[in-house]
């Protein structure tokens, strides 16, 4: 898909149920997803694939009351991808990044590695402890992860709707995702769009003038 046939492009609000997104297909985006990058690369993210009938029913009846109206999209959906994001950064998990970062040789030069390491740290610390913003700066590493993996699931052919019309703490209580450490953040459901039910007129969004400035 071009750019162009991007830019006039609407979301999908109506899945065929139907239609199922090849498992090669999926395999390929889920391996795109996981390469998507973070912050420091401190992957603060657990992937949730929803991919049964059992599993979209689980989610679709814990949405949270006032969102109901959402079922439709995940029973209809081929598949939904819960991202749920770490509530804190123990230690262990931060361990964890720079052992693994070491053993697949990301910074070859010892030195670097550790000069790495203490950068990082001391941009975690500032979120921890100098912005107090931690948990609202690891929700950006997965809205980015969200963004990227919508892109390249258009490019696969694939309809990527986002949601966050749900009450995490029902979603994460359906899946036991606090007793991991984590929260759902955000939902991603993929399929194909139901075609009788698209009736969409043009894109509509504000003039260039009004969204970008020139310095």
């Amino acid at each position: 898909m071009n750019l162009d046939q991007l830019m006039s492009k609407h979301l999908t609000r109506y899945f065929d149920p139907g239609k199922t997104v090849p498992e090669e297909t999926l395999q390929l985006l889920l391996r795109f997803l996981r390469s998507t990058p973070t912050s420091t690369n401190i992957q603060p993210h657990h992937f949730y694939v929803v991919a049964t009938p059992e599993g979209k029913v689980r989610l679709a009846t814990n949405l949270g009351e006032q969102f109901e109206h959402n079922s439709e999209k995940i029973l209809n959906a081929s598949h939904v991808i819960i991202l749920t994001t770490r509530a804190d950064l123990p230690e262990s998990h931060v361990d964890a990044v720079f052992s693994k970062e070491r053993a697949d040789g990301r910074f070859p030069d010892p030195v670097k590695q550790g000069l790495r390491e203490a950068k990082s740290r001391d941009f975690l610390d500032l979120h921890i402890y100098g912005y107090r913003d931690l948990n609202h700066w690891l929700d950006k590493q997965a809205y980015l992860a969200l963004g990227m993996t919508m892109m390249a699931a258009a490019e696969l052919g694939v309809e990527a709707m986002p949601l966050e019309g749900f009450d995490p703490s029902s979603v994460d209580k359906a899946f036991t995702i606090r007793e991991t450490g984590h929260t759902t953040t955000v939902l991603l459901a993929l399929g194909y769009p139901d075609r009788a039910k698209v009736n969409y007129g043009p894109i509509s969004r504000f003039e260039a003038d009004r969204l970008f400035t020139f310095v």
